[in-house]
């Protein structure tokens, strides 16, 4: 990248990555004021509107928007709880909930 230190493997991901600094956001949403840089990103807030939930979890009933929020549903049922709290020991399966406890300390 010209802008900044950072380097990339191939031309689409360097195109890509410069829509940060350019501001542009060329993906529109038809639905509502939001527009995004990045095309995956643009496809899951579509769901939103579409109420389209293509990623299930083969344990239970839930779908999700994007496959990020299924691989961390999942570790509901594994009982891997990666995230832990540096104060207390505490552990959790999502980083939310350990962002969400650490406001207690």
């Amino acid at each position: 990248c010209g802008q900044c230190p950072k380097t990339f493997r191939s031309s689409t991901h360097l195109a890509a990555h410069q829509l940060i600094h350019s501001g542009e956001r060329p993906f529109v949403c038809i639905h509502c004021p939001k527009a995004f840089r990045d095309k995956n990103t643009f496809t899951a807030h579509q769901r939103i509107h579409t109420g389209e939930r293509p990623f299930a979890c083969d344990q239970c009933p839930k779908a999700f928007r994007d496959k990020r929020n299924l691989v961390a549903h999942q570790s509901i049922h594994t009982g891997v709880k990666p995230y832990k709290c540096d104060q207390c020991g505490k552990t959790f399966n999502q980083k939310r909930d350990l962002k969400k406890h650490l406001r207690i300390h």
